[in-house]
């Protein structure tokens, strides 16, 4: 993977077949596919349309096999929510590894990274997919940093026990740092076959987002690479996760649904693009130049955003097709390299772009040599209201029936089916599911509830 040299991808939703040979005529290698745990399946009460999405899933990585593009298949949203968010799941919630019934969540995450792994390891996939992230931004600091570590490497050791280990055998596994804990993993799972680790690094965001674009903002770009070196350096292979060039939190949506922009000034000028000029686009040009560069390894956040009712695109600096369209974005990604030396003649990177084999699946990658420091279950999770340790905590039996993800199915011109995969080859394994006549608190709402453990 790092072979291949820098990841020039672009995150995306609802996309057509025309899409992804957009991204592919775009100079684009890779996108980032999100998927819901519903997509495999939900349990009874959960407000998701199960199995449904999954339908789409494999479209898009049947087109992205057709234009020559690779896959880093997201975990972006988990039972109980590991972070509250609305594209966690469930807003508001955050019961993953968190709370009463977090080990149960986690519980079922587990299996369904099992049942992800076990489809894209296969002969017809594994090239399509070479990664797969298995959370979407954690709250880190609310789940804790220990905890989720433990999950980490549990989620490592089952994908390998699936796959085996070195290159070419499985996916890539994604470890997202989480929010508030810039360094918290650097140095951890050294030895761990293809480990990535995905930093989302967005100015809009940040506590010093200014008002417009300037010098000082390219600028601000270009230092994103320092951190980055340094965690390639501590760490290992690392990429961005996101990013855009917008600067300011202004755009339809951008914060939530129903959530204003923090922006003091006037938002209407940076929700259209149509106002903007030459000048303007130049330096925001100038500023996602910056970024790639900068960031070496990369995921745009998003592709492309749909008109408003307004019949215009709400928050342009979050689309790469509008900012291809109109000129700041460029047409091809290689114009990035050495932007951050043209803006500044002693930028010199920190890391001097090697990684150790053990990193890319070469000699010496196995399992993790700090492993054993975080042993899975963790001995407590954060919530349960008395303190009380995991082993006691509300779990579900492992006696479900084996979940296996469907391949696409063709037919020939006498109707006969024409078979080209066999589905997930391992889902032999049963998946969890509620121990009959117990009583389980809400999944999604178990923060300090007291509970009975009967079953």
């Amino acid at each position: 993977m790092p072979s291949d040299g820098p990841f020039h991808q672009s995150q995306y939703a609802g996309p057509t077949e025309k899409d992804i040979a957009q991204i592919a005529g775009a100079g684009l290698t890779w996108v980032r596919l999100p998927i819901g745990f519903w997509a495999i399946e939900a349990f009874p009460g959960e407000p998701f349309l199960a199995k449904t999405s999954w339908n789409y899933i494999i479209r898009v990585l049947q087109w992205c096999r057709k234009y020559g593009l690779r896959v880093n298949l997201v975990l972006q949203a988990v039972p109980g929510s590991q972070n509250g968010f609305n594209h966690g799941g469930k807003l508001g919630s955050l019961n993953f590894l968190n709370g009463v019934m977090g080990m149960a969540n986690a519980q079922r995450t587990l299996y369904y990274i099992r049942v992800l792994t076990e489809f894209i390891s296969q002969p017809e996939w594994v090239n399509v997919v070479p990664m797969l992230s298995i959370l979407n931004e954690p709250l880190a600091t609310s789940i804790g940093p220990d905890q989720l570590r433990s999950f980490y490497v549990e989620a490592h050791r089952i994908m390998r026990e699936i796959t085996g280990f070195g290159k070419g055998k499985g996916p890539f596994v994604g470890i997202d740092r989480g929010y508030g804990s810039s360094s918290v993993f650097n140095g951890f799972m050294n030895g761990a076959d293809r480990v990535v680790i995905e930093s989302h690094i967005y100015l809009a965001f940040s506590s010093v987002a200014m008002d417009s674009v300037s010098a000082g903002t390219v600028q601000q770009a270009c230092d994103l690479g320092r951190p980055m070196d340094e965690s390639r350096s501590d760490f290992g292979i690392t990429v961005a996760g996101g990013f855009s060039p917008a600067f300011l939190n202004c755009g339809l949506f951008v914060n939530g649904v129903g959530y204003n922009s923090t922006y003091e000034g006037d938002c209407s000028f940076w929700e259209n693009s149509k106002n903007w000029g030459l000048s303007l686009k130049g330096s925001l040009s100038q500023l996602v130049l910056a970024q790639m560069d900068a960031l070496g390894d990369y995921f745009f956040y998003t592709w492309k955003i749909g008109p408003s009712t307004k019949g215009q695109v709400e928050a342009p600096l979050w689309s790469y097709q509008l900012g291809l369209q109109e000129g700041w974005i460029p047409d091809d990604p290689r114009k990035a390299l050495g932007a951050c030396k043209a803006v500044n003649g002693s930028y010199t990177r920190t890391w001097d772009g090697t990684y150790a084999p053990w990193m890319t699946g070469g000699e010496g990658a196995f399992v993790a040599t700090d492993a054993a420091k975080y042993p899975w279950p963790p001995a407590t999770i954060l919530n349960t209201g008395t303190g009380s340790p995991t082993v006691v905590l509300p779990t579900y039996t492992a006696t479900g029936s084996p979940i296996t993800l469907p391949a696409p199915t063709f037919t020939d011109t006498n109707g006969k089916a024409i078979v080209i995969s066999h589905g997930s080859p391992l889902g032999r394994i049963p998946a969890p599911t509620l121990v009959a006549g117990c009583s389980y608190p809400d999944a999604w709402d178990a923060l300090n509830v007291p509970f009975t453990q009967v079953c």
